[in-house]
């Protein structure tokens, strides 16, 4: 199923699990792009679905099923906890659905991989929501790297970490593939792909860990085949941080807000050289109405090469953090 044109009809979207972020962020960019139509909500609990149904519109559905089976349906947009992910993608590529899913697409290296080499054999688009490399501010930041801002680059550093939260949040359930290193661990990981390239091999890693496996927070060790190494630390027991920084070999550079701007933020960039600091502001953007409108053109004849990109990097990233998992060195906590 392809889109003929980016001026044929809206892309006819349906949502499977009624989650906080599609509440927050992802529905409310989906429902402001003029190219995409909501038609219907599923959830187990059809309190949920109304609800959504009557913020966003559409109908309000009592179950997955439902939604696959709905004719009108052209992609499906999955929220649903990590290890629950990889069957409801599955299914909705047999229904013939594209399927926009949150991250991570699986809880396994293979079941992602599996799952991409189904929607190439349907001919079907699968995208995860890797929302914050399509705000323009790291367009920005590689930009100033390119041109030599810092010199040669030398090292890369990034952290995403959240405060605890509470008992019931799924993120503290290990059934569901909760814990920070299948969510948090996302963000510098690929952060650091997008900057250092897709060889990096895995030096070591340490992790925090609950009794019941649920991963608290960790850290990571990257380096490339150049020996530049990529530092990365993430977790749910923390205070709030989103950041990454660029050291080279005349300066460093520093953006905060990296990976969670709210679309009003003005990034700024900190650039620091031997005598000279300079703080470049960056245009505000909206990175979820970006990454929906580029699934919704990702639908059409045109999209292979942005498909294999963002293929590619999921596929990474789901790789590097299977290493992680089975690699690294663990403290009970």
């Amino acid at each position: 199923m392809t889109r003929a044109s980016p001026t044929s009809a809206p892309l006819r979207f349906g949502v499977l699990g009624c989650a906080d972020i599609a509440w927050r962020r992802t529905l409310p960019a989906l429902q402001a792009c003029p190219d995409a139509r909501l038609v219907a909500t599923a959830s187990r609990s059809p309190d949920k679905a109304q609800r959504f149904s009557d913020r966003f519109g559409g109908a309000a559905l009592g179950g997955y099923e439902d939604l696959l089976d709905h004719p009108d349906v052209d992609a499906v947009y999955i929220p649903l906890p990590a290890m629950l992910q990889a069957e409801w993608i599955e299914r909705a590529l047999e229904a013939g659905k594209h399927v926009f899913a949150e991250k991570p697409v699986s809880a396994l290296p293979s079941d992602t991989e599996r799952l991409f080499r189904i929607a190439r054999e349907r001919k079907l688009v699968l995208r995860e929501n890797a929302m914050f490399l399509h705000h323009s501010q790291h367009s920005a930041v590689s930009r100033l790297v390119a041109e030599g801002a810092i010199g040669e680059l030398r090292g890369f550093a990034g952290a995403f970490t959240i405060p605890p939260k509470p008992p019931e949040d799924i993120r503290n359930r290990a059934d569901l593939g909760g814990g920070a290193l299948l969510d948090m661990a996302f963000y510098p990981v690929l952060a650091a792909l997008h900057f250092l390239g897709h060889d990096l091999e895995l030096v070591g890693a340490t992790l925090r860990e609950q009794k019941d496996g649920v991963v608290r927070s960790g850290s990571i060790l990257l380096v490339s085949p150049t020996g530049i190494p990529a530092q990365l630390t993430f977790g749910m027991e923390h205070s709030y941080r989103s950041d990454y920084a660029l050291s080279g070999s005349s300066g460093s550079l520093r953006l905060d807000r990296a990976f969670t701007p709210p679309p009003a933020w003005q990034p700024v960039v900190q650039v620091d050289r031997q005598n000279h600091q300079e703080h470049i502001t960056l245009p505000p953007d909206d990175q979820f109405a970006n990454v929906v409108e580029s699934f919704v053109r990702s639908v059409g004849v045109d999209s292979a090469s942005d498909n294999t990109a963002a293929e590619a990097n999921s596929i990474r990233v789901a790789g590097l953090i299977g290493e992680v998992a089975a690699a690294a060195v663990r403290t009970d906590v």
